[in-house]
């Protein structure tokens, strides 16, 4: 188990970290450029060595109901990989996570293009834009009903 003082030296090696002191010794860091609401990338950090990662915005982590990770038992690799990965998850939009843009046709070869941008889901015809929907289901359902189909 890294200790307090090795945890803090790690987390300090990234500069975009901003460190802000909270009540018994512990330590949180905050990541202000985030895209998101949520900043605080390091939490409750304790001298005793437990403390918390956000991976709220990530997956293949076992996080409790706040999106955090326990680091109390982590290697500094895995400290590191897991604050390397909590600040680009913040950086990055869910449409740069997992952008979208697929090709539609009907049967008169007419084409249409359905994108992921940051407010939904749009639907183009060349820079025409045709439809504007909440979630990838309801553009598709829209792609189905006007005879499009996925290429």
């Amino acid at each position: 188990m890294l200790t307090f003082e090795e945890k803090l030296n790690i987390i300090e090696e990234f500069p975009e970290l901003e460190k802000k002191e909270i009540s018994l010794g512990r330590v949180n860091y905050h990541y202000e450029e985030s895209v998101y609401d949520k900043k605080i990338v390091v939490y409750r950090l304790h001298p005793n060595g437990n403390g918390f990662v956000y991976a709220g915005e990530m997956e293949g982590y076992a996080t409790d109901d706040k999106g955090m990770v326990n680091i109390k038992e982590i290697s500094a690799d895995e400290l590191r990989t897991l604050i390397r990965q909590a600040i680009e998850s913040l950086s990055l939009s869910p449409a740069e996570k997992n952008p979208v843009m697929e090709e539609w046709l009907n049967d008169n070869d007419q084409s249409l293009v359905l994108m992921r941008e940051e407010d939904g889901f749009h639907v183009y015809a060349e820079e025409q834009l045709e439809g504007t929907f909440n979630s990838y289901e309801e553009a598709v359902n829209f792609l189905e009903q006007e005879g499009f189909s996925r290429l």
